[in-house]
């Protein structure tokens, strides 16, 4: 299937749900108290600020992402090394679509593949909005995590989410961010790891493409609240 025809499948079935209230729940990020090691005390500490900008900016700016509980955090990979305190920068959302008949009938990599595409370069660039956390070197890496409903659920029946989680190191998202490494490219170097609900699918081989959805796509009749503005 082709790129345009992927990129259409994901756009038919986006569902948009409006915002209840004019603040995002602080309880998006984890708390500093709640951390393991001295290590990540320190980077939500040094970076609440950022943390909290990251939050607001996708709750204003993003309304059709939800990002649950505790979800933005510096936590470490499960897959590294369990001895050392990796330190990833992470955010997890989900997003809130409809299944499209385009949508569903791509098998599990191409959905990956078209998720990717759409939402992990543009979260890359809102959470490295602080220029530093690319060269502060207590941070080791970025996680991105994407989650959706799989198309095949049921209604009147339990959901189930599919999810990938993106783990990229520092030096290859600073490349990124400056230009140097294209999509396709961190596609392949970063670790991509797929779920079926609670069912790990292993690894995967993402093969990624430029999708500005999320800097073009605007929501019709959506405000935002007084002395927020989105870039």
């Amino acid at each position: 299937m082709s790129v345009r025809l992927l990129t259409a499948a994901l756009a038919l079935g986006l569902i948009v749900v409006g915002r209840a209230v004019a603040a995002p729940p602080d309880d998006r990020i984890l708390a500093v108290d709640q951390y393991t090691s001295e290590k990540a005390r320190t980077l939500a500490r040094k970076y609440a600020p950022a943390l909290r900008d990251l939050n607001a900016g996708i709750y204003h700016c993003l309304p059709w992402l939800e990002v649950s509980k505790e979800s933005i955090g510096f936590f470490r990979p499960k897959h590294l090394v369990p001895s050392k305190d990796d330190r990833y920068l992470s955010l997890r959302i989900y997003v809130d679509q409809e299944t499209s008949p385009q949508f569903a009938s791509l098998k599990m990599d191409g959905r990956a593949a078209a998720m990717f595409s759409r939402y992990v370069g543009p979260m890359l660039r809102r959470m490295t909005q602080r220029a530093e956390l690319v060269t502060d070197s207590l941070v080791d890496g970025f996680t991105v995590i994407v989650d959706w409903l799989k198309p095949t659920s049921q209604p009147g029946t339990q959901p189930v989410r599919e999810t990938i989680a993106v783990f990229a190191d520092r030096p290859t998202v600073a490349a990124y961010i400056a230009g140097g490494v294209k999509l396709r490219d961190l596609g392949a170097r970063a670790s991509v790891f797929g779920f079926d609900g609670e069912t790990p699918l292993g690894r995967l081989s993402i093969q990624a493409w430029e999708d500005d959805f999320v800097k073009t796509f605007q929501i019709a009749n959506y405000r935002l609240e007084p002395g927020v503005t989105c870039r």
